[in-house]
Parts: structure tokens; sequence; C-alpha cells
């Protein structure tokens, strides 16, 4: 009677399922991702923005504080500086391209920039840069398929296979009714095939000079356990960001004219968590 009532409710869902995918219309691949481009500003907005800077806050079980301000700035073409802030201590992670570095706090002394490991840079040279694996991505050398429908956190969603010139082979959902992007899910730079991919799940849209940016976004590493939730509280467009920024002198004390106004500026994090 149990296996009877299992295979009865499997067969309900996946026809629950077949019916949700036959009322959305039949697109595309290249469709689904022309809509998801346009939902996300169009390609002439995304093709004009050469720089972003994130400043905010993050709530994760593996930081040294529930509540650590951070600035993430990138840059074209993959050019990434994160900064994680706490009790007067600052933890870097800096990628030019190329080669990345690492600065932690020091327990005893100066602090020391070290070099990626040969799997973090795996990673970071595969990365999709500011904008993400869809958009442009035929001149990225970067080709798609269409998988299938979902339902994921309670959206209809299209589910995208994207295969990068890098070798890597991505997933992402496309909301069905918004276009916009909902989970996207990269290869872990941990040891294959023993470890999980890295889930980052988007919520909050906003309109940022003509583009829409997530301000909720939620990490799930490949280490398990609750996801990393940040939370941005401003976002900059085309903020002029030199190339210096982003080499290991960018680890050290110096900071740009965006994180000074920002050490300023910014509100203290907010420790109620946003609506998504």
């Amino acid at each position: 009677m149990r296996y009877t009532f299992g295979v009865l409710a499997i067969s309900l869902a996946m026809g629950v399922l077949a019916a949700e995918s036959a009322s959305l219309p039949k697109l595309t691949a290249a469709q689904i991702v022309e809509k998801n481009v346009a939902a996300r500003g169009g390609l002439k907005a995304w093709r004009g923005v050469q720089t972003l800077v994130w400043i905010g806050h993050l709530q994760s079980e593996r930081a040294p504080l529930p509540n650590m301000g951070f600035v993430l700035e990138q840059k074209r073409p993959n050019k990434t500086r994160f900064q994680l802030i706490g009790m007067n201590e600052k933890a870097v992670r800096v990628f030019d391209g190329m080669q990345g570095w690492k600065l932690r706090p020091a327990r005893n002394g100066q602090p020391d920039a070290q070099p990626y490991t040969l799997e973090e840079l795996r990673f970071a040279q595969a990365a999709p840069g500011l904008d993400g694996p869809l958009i442009d991505y035929a001149a990225k050398g970067n080709t798609v398929a269409l998988e299938g429908v979902e339902v994921l956190q309670g959206h209809k969603a299209y589910h995208l296979s994207v295969h990068l010139s890098s070798g890597e082979t991505d997933q992402v959902w496309i909301d069905a009714k918004t276009f916009l992007d909902l989970r996207y899910d990269r290869p872990s730079s941990g040891p294959l095939p023993t470890s999980r991919p890295v889930s980052v799940v988007y919520g909050d849209y906003r309109s940022v000079d003509g583009v829409q940016i997530p301000s909720v976004i939620e990490t799930v590493a490949n280490t398990g356990g609750a996801p990393d939730k940040m939370t941005i509280d401003r976002i900059v467009v085309n903020s002029p960001l030199e190339d210096a920024t982003f080499t290991k002198a960018g680890t050290s004390n110096t900071h740009s004219g965006v994180r000074q106004r920002t050490a300023r500026q910014s509100p203290p994090p907010n420790p109620e968590p946003a609506a998504n």
C-alpha cells in the first residue's frame, strides 16, 4: 500500500509539472536568453557598464561576526576586488583577470598577501564577469541549451545549461514570468567529482542606471551549511576604478575613492534580514 501510494504521489507530481510546462509558451534557448537580456535592461545598457561597485553587508555562519560590511568592485573583462570589513580588520581577495591574491587579518604581526591556490585561480578565471554568462553569450564563446521547465522557489523557471568557452558547464534558472535570473550553479573549486556545485540565488531586483541588479544574493558553497546572505545597500555603476585596484598592491591599506566614501557615509548594517 505504501509503495502504491508513493508511485501515485510521484505520478501526480509529474502530472502537475507537465501541466505547468504545457502552459508556458514554446521558447527556444536563444529566445529565453533574448527575453532575459531585455528584462535585465537590454544589451546596449549592459555593454555600457564597464565597472560595478557593490556595497552592503554579509551574514554568514563562517564569518567572525554575524554581520560584516563588504565592498565588491568589478571591472571588465573579469577583474574583481572583494573586501570584508569587521572590528577594524579586513579580509581582501583580488583578481586581475589572470592572477589572484588574498589577504586575511593577521593574528600576529603584519598581514601578508598570499597567491590564490591553483583551484581558486581556475575558479576565478572561469568566472562569467560582471554581467553573467548570458549577456553577449555568443560573443563570449558560450553556448546555451534548454534543459526543461522546473518549479524553483515557487516560480516556474526555464532551466538553461551554459557551456562556457573555458570548458566549464554552468546551470541557470530563468523566471518564466519576469525572465530575470533566479539561480546560477557553478562547479566548485574543490576536487571533483565529490564537490557539490556553488549555488547562487538572486532576489529583490532593483533598477540601477537602467539595468536590473539583485539586491539580495544567497550563496550555498560546497561546504554545506546555511547559505551566506549578501544584502546590497548601494550599487555604483561605472565608478572610475584603476587597474591597480585589482593587483596585489590592491590588498594593501590604500583605498579607492568609493571605499573611502563608503567608510564615511554608509549606515551601519541592518541586523534585520532583507525581504526577497
